[in-house]
C-alpha cells in the first residue's frame, strides 16, 4: 500500500461511457487491493459540510450536564452520548466521546422467539439545548445514504456483478447508523488509542474527517500508514459484509486512529451504510469469483451472513456498560460478542 489512498471522483460516473469505464476499473483497483480510497466529485456541498461541523462543535461544547442527559447509558437501542473512554476496541478504551444517532424510528422490543438485535432499532436521543442538531444530523443522514447506494451501485458493477443485486437486502429499513466523534488530545495515561484497530461491520463506511488527522490504514506488511485528509474528500472503506459476499475478493481492511497529541481536538464523522438487520448476505455472482481467497478467519470475530447478528455482537462488545444495564439476557443467552 502506498502512502496516499487512491482518490475516485464519483462525478466521473455520469461523464460519459468512456469516463465511467476509468472510473469503474480504479474503483475495482482501490476495493480489491487497498479497500480504502478518498472519494470526490459526492455532490456535498462545503456549506453543508461547514454546517454539520458548526453544529457537532456546539454540542460538543455543551455543558457536560448537558451531553450526560442523553447519555446511551439511557438507551437500550445503544442510542445517545458515550463519555470519553467509555467504548471499547479490542478490549481497551477508546480515548473519544461521541454522539451515536441512526434512523428515527420508534423503539423495537423483540419479543421472545424473535433475534435481540432488533433493539438496535429505536429512537434517538437529542440535546434539549441543541435542537438544530436533529435536523443537522438526520438531514446529513440522508444525504450521505444516496451518495452510498449509488457507490454501492458502481462499486457492484466495477467487479461485473448486477449493481442492484442488495438493493433488496437495503429495501424499506435499512440500518444507518451516524457517529459525531471528538478526540479530545491524548490520554492522561499517555495511550494513544483514539480508537483501536478494527473492522466496521457492514457494507461502506463514508468518513468527513478535519484537517487533524490521525486515520491509519493497516498494510500487508501489519504496519500502519497514515490517511492525511483530502479537502473535499471523505475517506471510502468496506466492511466486513463485502468481504462475506465476494468470498474474500474485497476485504475489509484493518483501520486505527492515533489520538492527537496534547490537548489538540480532532473531529471526525463517520457514517455507516447498511442492510436491514434481518437481511441475509448472499454471495454476490461476479466473473472473479474464481480468483477470491475465502473470507478472512478470525475465532474472536466471527462473521455471519445474517447482518444484525454481527451489528448486535459488536455493541455489545464495545458498549459493556450498557450491554450489563439493558441486555443481560443477551449476554447470558451467549450472544456472540468476539
Amino acid at each position: 500500500m502506498s502512502n496516499k489512498l487512491p482518490v475516485l471522483d464519483l462525478s466521473a460516473a455520469s461523464a460519459g461511457p468512456e469516463a465511467r469505464a476509468r472510473f469503474r476499473e480504479e474503483l475495482h483497483s482501490a476495493a480489491r487491493d487497498v479497500g480504502f480510497f478518498h472519494l470526490t466529485g459526492h455532490g456535498i456541498t462545503g456549506t453543508e459540510t461547514a454546517e454539520l461541523w458548526r453544529t457537532m462543535k456546539a454540542f460538543f461544547a455543551l455543558p457536560e450536564a448537558d451531553r450526560l442527559s442523553i447519555s446511551n447509558l439511557n438507551s437500550p437501542h445503544f442510542r445517545g452520548y458515550t463519555r470519553i473512554g467509555d467504548e471499547r476496541t479490542g478490549g481497551s478504551r477508546d480515548w473519544r466521546d461521541q454522539l451515536d444517532i441512526g434512523a428515527e424510528r420508534a423503539a423495537r422490543v423483540p419479543g421472545a422467539d424473535e433475534p435481540g438485535y432488533w433493539w438496535l432499532e429505536g429512537p434517538n436521543q437529542w440535546p434539549a439545548a441543541l435542537p438544530e442538531l436533529r435536523t443537522a444530523a438526520l438531514g446529513w443522514i440522508d444525504r450521505l445514504s444516496a451518495v452510498a447506494e449509488r457507490l454501492l451501485h458502481e462499486l457492484l458493477a466495477s467487479i461485473g456483478a448486477p449493481e442492484d443485486f442488495y438493493d433488496e437486502a437495503f429495501a424499506d429499513r435499512p440500518h444507518l447508523h451516524l457517529k459525531l466523534v471528538r478526540y479530545p488530545g491524548s490520554a492522561p495515561d499517555g495511550a494513544g488509542q483514539g480508537v483501536g484497530a478494527h473492522k466496521d461491520y457492514g457494507f461502506l463506511t463514508l468518513l468527513l474527517q478535519d484537517e487533524v488527522g490521525g486515520l491509519q490504514v493497516e498494510a500487508a506488511d501489519g504496519s500502519f500508514t497514515d490517511v492525511p485528509p483530502v479537502p473535499g474528500a471523505f475517506v471510502i472503506n468496506l466492511g466486513e459484509l463485502l468481504e462475506v459476499a465476494t468470498n474474500g475478493y474485497l476485504k475489509a481492511t484493518n483501520h486505527r486512529v492515533v489520538s492527537p497529541a496534547g490537548t489538540r481536538e480532532r473531529f471526525s464523522v463517520p457514517f455507516f451504510y447498511n442492510p436491514r438487520l434481518d437481511a441475509r448476505i448472499e454471495p454476490v455472482p461476479f466473473p472473479y469469483a474464481d480468483r477470491a481467497p475465502g473470507v478472512t478467519q478470525d475465532a474472536r470475530n466471527p462473521l455471519f451472513a445474517e447482518y444484525g447478528r454481527n451489528e448486535i455482537k459488536g455493541w455489545l462488545r464495545a458498549h459493556p456498560q450498557v450491554a450489563r444495564r439493558h441486555h443481560a439476557a443477551l449476554l447470558t443467552e451467549g450472544t456472540p460478542v468476539g
